[in-house]
């Protein structure tokens, strides 16, 4: 037996054989092209093509965030950039099958060194090289294997358009060598309640056909487990189905205060899930996915729709709606797409807005016109306060619209460090704590080789998190939570015992969370808020919790 630490995504647990998946494709030979230029161009704009269309296709089928990324992935497959490095090769005698991989290994390696977002989306441009060289090839493009058995699949790291389309039947489980909490693998395996554990270091040397339990709870692989350990494996996932067919309630702890459990949403087309689910209402409705690759913003008329349908889908419920979050890491031509050398510290979120304030009415004028037509109760927050004035500003300019209830996230230091004088200018605070994390720590969150310090359970963050929940307190405003750690079951008491009022989280995560906090009162989750609060560290303080939640139950 042996244990293989890594990053659990939920708190779920599976065991069986392992299937590892297949390495990548062999680089192209250098050998000269027989063809001349034209017809390799035309080979190579054919499977570009095809490669696109399959991804696109992939993404339809998937649904949900998914579909956002598969779709991102299908643009890099037509992308005129790359087409025409592309072209350039050809013209220099390479293959297509060549100057395909050459192309987009510069451009892997361009983004790569820019770091954050786009640097993490280099990992995606590999994943399509492969497949359009496949497709030249005339061989399968690398993926998942099916064994025709159900299996733990073992893999460096997921591409998004596998990850999507994992046959749940087939596939216990997911351990992945690479990737950290916030990756397309992690964000898209929460999505889909798969158990998994990302960034494994150790799990490059589990062999094909092992049995491995995959403990997301605990954080750990355990490989030719015993048999006591099945066992207890075996007893947890009863346990987990019994929950999963309970009936949905409202989030409260144990002795009544309520805690309204609320979905991540980033397109109004999955408000019915979220509803099945058991969501109260919406915490972040993301609305990018209106904005990005446009060449213009989307009019009124057409946002309104798109908010309408979302608001309809809670009559009387409180749904929150981030406004556009974007910026250089995300470039839009009619908001910002200069070159930063550290876009996560720059132009981006309410500071881009203020820099194109047109597209910011825009969008307040249709969600106020949407606000009008259906009974959900609306509130509206703007990205990447920092200071006060930005908050008077959103503030000001949110009730000018028509909106009634106005906030602020609060994902940078600074916002939580003065909290209470942030929280006296709006209406209500939510933490986003996947990007407080990363500023709090000084480790982007989208990078694995930094994973170690991405935890949203280091006391630094926790800390900062207490100070906004202590002001909330203060002013008599609410203040929710919409990052992922909100769906960390343990994790969502201490935050409430940090003073959170309400939780947002994938709708998959509903369940785990509801049943965790009907365990605590508002005291115990106190009580485990203050033993991690006085951890040294993030595996300190989850610890910490873990042994006050096991006193608590042995009580």
């Amino acid at each position: 037996m042996r244990e293989i630490h890594g990053t659990g995504i939920g708190e779920r647990v599976a065991f069986g054989p392992v299937v590892r998946m297949a390495d990548a494709l062999p680089e192209p030979s250098e050998r000269a092209s027989a063809l001349d230029p034209g017809a390799e161009e035309a080979r190579a704009r054919a499977s570009l093509s095809a490669v696109a269309v399959e991804l696109a296709d992939r993404g339809v089928r998937a649904g949900g965030a998914a579909k956002d990324v598969l779709d991102a992935q299908a643009m890099m497959a037509e992308d005129p950039t790359l087409i025409t490095d592309i072209v350039q090769r050809l013209g220099q005698g390479r293959t297509a099958e060549r100057a395909v991989f050459e192309a987009f290994a510069a451009f892997r390696d361009l983004l790569a060194g820019m770091g954050g977002y786009l640097g993490e989306r280099a990992a995606d441009l590999d994943d399509v090289s492969q497949r359009v060289v496949a497709h030249l090839s005339g061989v399968a493009a690398p993926g998942v294997p099916s064994p025709g058995h159900p299996f733990v699949l073992v893999a460096r790291d997921l591409a998004p358009a596998d990850t999507a389309l994992l046959d749940l039947d087939q596939v216990l489980g997911l351990v992945t060598i690479g990737g950290g909490p916030t990756s397309h693998t992690a964000i898209l395996a929460r999505e889909k309640s798969i158990v998994a554990i990302v960034g494994a270091a150790d799990a490059d040397g589990i062999a094909d056909g092992e049995t491995v339990i995959v403990d997301a709870e605990r954080d750990l692989v355990v490989q030719n487990p015993t048999v006591v350990q099945v066992g207890e494996a075996r007893q947890r996932i009863a346990d987990r189905a019994a929950l999963a067919a309970a009936p949905i309630t409202p989030g409260a702890l144990a002795d009544g205060t309520p805690v309204p459990l609320l979905a991540n949403l980033g397109n109004a087309d999955d408000a019915d899930d979220a509803v099945r689910l058991g969501a109260e209402g919406v915490g972040l409705f993301r609305t990018e996915f209106l904005f990005l690759d446009r060449a213009v913003a989307p009019d009124v008329e057409e946002q309104q729709e798109q908010y309408r349908r979302l608001l309809a889908a809670f009559p009387g419920r409180k749904v929150v709606v981030r406004v556009l979050d974007a910026g250089a890491d995300k470039p839009l031509a009619f908001l910002n797409d200069a070159h930063e050398e550290n876009p996560a510290l720059g132009l981006r979120g309410i500071r881009a807005l203020r820099q194109a304030e047109g597209v910011l009415r825009g969008q307040l004028e249709a969600l106020a016109a949407a606000d009008a037509e259906t009974e959900a109760e609306l509130w509206v927050m703007a990205p990447m306060v920092a200071t006060v004035e930005e908050t008077r500003y959103f503030t000001g300019l949110a009730r000018e619209s028509g909106i009634r209830v106005a906030g602020t996230m609060v994902e940078t230091p600074s916002a939580a460090l003065i909290a209470d004088r942030v929280l006296a200018a709006c209406d209500f605070a939510s933490i986003g704590t996947n990007d407080l994390t990363q500023y709090t720590m000084a480790a982007d969150r989208l990078l694995g080789t930094v994973a170690d310090l991405q935890s949203p359970w280091h006391p630094a963050v926790l800390r900062l998190i207490a100070d906004v929940g202590a002001a909330g307190a203060a002013h008599g405003k609410p203040v929710g939570i919409c990052g992922e750690a909100a769906a960390d079951p343990l994790l969502a008491v201490v935050l409430v015992g940090l003073g959170a009022t309400s939780l947002s989280m994938a709708p998959s995560a509903l369940a785990d969370v509801r049943a965790s906090l009907a365990r605590y009162t508002l005291d115990q989750a106190k009580q485990l808020a203050t033993a991690a609060l006085g951890a040294d560290g993030a595996v300190e303080a989850q610890q910490a919790a873990r042994d006050g939640a096991a006193a608590h139950a042995g009580a």
